[in-house]
């Protein structure tokens, strides 16, 4: 369906049949009859009834898991065996791929291109990539006395809990259930209330390609309700979220107050993006940086909001962004052509237009959008927003605001940068653009982020792990360095 017309991309919405129940125990499982609504950002129009669990479904989703994690057969099968499975769901999520990226562009909002493209792409890859891993790994056997021998190895660590959030909900999830799975876990995962569907059909999905029952099952529900259960839950071992700041914040104090889980966080961003005179390319440095912050409605943790410009060509820059800006396409999610789709909800435009009055308010100047857009069709649409004279102590160079908007600073050399760039309780990602390696090698030592990207943006693969610094989180998804979230170490000392 990659060249699918607008069309029928409009006629498959209509016949979709979403789920709406838990998936729990290998079986869909209704719950206690309370639902929710699933509304769709493309236009505000109902999308589906979905079962709202609470405690009482949290319980039985981790209870299935631990009965499968203490006494099913998933830890306690070859690794290669666990591989298996998960390239299965790598070859289901393929097949299905057209009915997914259709779920997650209605139930989030972004263009049908992207969650075809990149989306989906991700979420296979990730199944594949932990699914060739699993059989790979090696335990230790330190050089000991001649008396003894010693194993380090490494244990499932048990039931995980993991929450994800809805700007990409497959890739997310993936990130989480795959290595989790890897190493032997079984999963409990709570969607976003915004973006349950495509969650549903994973758990469906695993199921249909072997996990036994109890290995992976998905709990609707919002935070403040089965969130907080599975952060609460004393059998669950581990916790692993991607969300805001100010819940992560929730899921440790639920850890202090239950069995002192392990949690694991990848939280917010402000990220800067340095342009630097010498960059190799002016005009495809500012071209990745209106891609990068317009991309999926700017509802990424690594939008790369903050764009810090050398004095001496920070006009030059600002206005190549701000044409991209005025020429990029926003409509329909479904629509091939659209380049920006809507934002998840009504209530975060409302949030994001907030943050746009702010900056008018304190003084940026507003170079471009800024205004709610395509308002006749029902769906939370947003133009493409760029601020200039920002000043360091404003909020839009200080908060996270999770949409299509730009902050452009200028600074006078190379110290300011650094300054300007760490002057954040964040520290997920940055961008460096120059053609001086001796600079790109000590700024990018000097930026206290995760990951440094240097004449590029959002560039990578499974091979390196993803997370932040400071308040951005702990520990890392992605790569080999996942599994250390969802395995425990064990010593064994045997004297001879």
């Amino acid at each position: 369906m990659l060249d699918a017309t607008h069309e029928e991309w409009l006629r498959r919405a209509k016949s979709l049949d979403p789920p709406g129940a838990h998936h729990i125990d290998g079986a869909d499982e209704p719950g206690g009859g309370e639902t929710f609504a699933v509304v769709s950002p493309r236009d505000g129009q109902v999308l589906a009834q979905v079962a709202d669990g609470g405690a009482a479904e949290v319980d039985a989703a981790v209870a299935a898991a631990r009965r499968a994690f203490d006494a099913g057969p998933w830890p306690r099968l070859a690794p290669v065996e666990r591989g298996r499975a998960l390239l299965r769901i790598a070859d289901l999520l393929e097949e299905r791929r057209a009915e997914l990226a259709l779920t997650v562009s209605l139930e989030m909002g972004k263009p049908i291109t992207d969650a075809y493209d990149i989306e989906l792409r991700a979420a296979i890859t990730t199944f594949r990539w932990y699914g060739q891993l699993a059989d790979k790994l090696t335990d230790e056997s330190p050089h000991t006395a001649p008396d003894a021998l010693a194993l380090v190895t490494r244990e499932p660590a048990g039931v995980v809990g993991a929450v994800v959030p809805w700007n990409f909900p497959l890739t997310l999830a993936s990130w989480k259930v795959a290595p989790a799975l890897a190493a032997g876990c079984t999963v409990v995962l709570k969607p976003s209330e915004h973006s349950p569907l495509s969650a549903l059909l994973l758990g469906r999905l695993a199921t249909e390609a072997g996990l036994p029952p109890g290995v992976l099952n998905a709990v609707n529900g919002n935070g403040p309700v089965a969130g907080r259960a599975l952060g609460r839950h004393p059998d669950v071992d581990v916790l692993a979220f991607t969300g805001s700041t100010a819940v992560g914040r929730h899921f440790l104090r639920y850890a202090a107050d239950s069995n002192l889980k392990r949690v694991w966080l990848e939280l917010g961003g402000k990220s800067p993006n340095i342009v630097l005179p010498d960059a190799p390319d002016l005009e495809r440095a500012a071209a990745t940086a209106a891609w990068g912050i317009f991309f999926n409605q700017g509802e990424m943790c690594t939008a790369p909001s903050r764009l810090l410009v050398h004095s001496s060509v920070a006009e030059r820059v600002t206005e190549a962004v701000v044409r991209r800006a005025r020429v990029l396409r926003i409509g329909d999610p479904l629509d091939p052509a659209t380049e920006m789709g809507a934002l998840v909800g009504e209530a975060h435009l409302g949030r994001v237009l907030g943050h746009i009055g702010t900056g008018r308010d304190e003084g940026a100047r507003l170079r471009t959008g800024g205004e709610r857009a395509l308002a006749e069709t029902g769906g939370t649409y947003l133009e493409p927003t760029v601020f200039d004279r920002v000043d360091p102590g404003m909020r839009l160079a200080r908060e996270e605001i999770f949409g299509p908007v730009l902050s452009v600073l200028a600074f006078d050399d190379l110290d300011e940068a650094v300054r300007l760039a760490n002057a954040t309780e964040y520290g997920l990602a940055a961008g460096l653009w120059t053609s001086d390696l001796a600079t790109a090698h000590r700024v990018s030592r000097a930026l206290k982020a995760g990951t440094v990207w240097v004449n590029c943006y959002e560039e990578g693969d499974l091979t390196v792990p993803f997370g932040g610094m400071k308040q951005s989180g702990n520990g890392r998804d992605k790569s080999v360095h996942a599994l250390e979230k969802y395995t425990e170490l064990k010593t064994t000392w045997i004297q001879l």
